[in-house]
């Protein structure tokens, strides 16, 4: 098995999205007050409230997002194992990516952390997108 610097490349692009999805795992576990607090300085436009159904949702999506970065650094750790699914994991990327650059243009969201957010799902999902070839080379 030889590895090149575009499979090398490929497992990059496959870990920054992994760190970028699995850095929200965080929120599980963040108090309330402070989830709260650095929400707002991420761009929040008015009070949040003190809501459990919020609270619940937060930490569903920080499980949600930390299971999806998972994935991302399982793959980048085995891709050879994981190849099946690294396209599709890529496609998902660029639709999440095009869903809020929609929606962030829509609701015209500062470009803190809209940019972040968007770039975290095109740049990784184009650059695994162009680089799958990789895994049947070195197989």
């Amino acid at each position: 098995m030889k590895t090149n610097s575009r499979f090398t490349l490929l497992r990059l692009f496959l870990l920054m999205a992994g760190l970028g999805w699995g850095t929200t795992v965080v929120g599980i576990f963040l108090p309330w007050e402070f989830a709260v607090e650095h929400l707002q300085k991420f761009g929040g436009s008015g009070p949040i409230p003190d809501d459990p159904m919020l609270n619940y949702w937060l930490r569903m999506a920080a499980g949600a997002f930390g299971i999806i970065g998972f994935l991302f650094c399982l793959c980048a750790w085995k891709p050879y194992e994981y190849n099946n699914i690294i396209p599709i994991l890529a496609m998902l990327n660029i639709f999440e990516a095009l869903v809020l650059l929609y929606y962030g243009l829509y609701l015209q969201i500062g470009w803190f952390p809209f940019v972040v957010d968007v770039s975290i799902g095109l740049i990784p999902g184009i650059g695994i997108l162009m680089l799958k070839s990789e895994l049947n080379k070195n197989v």
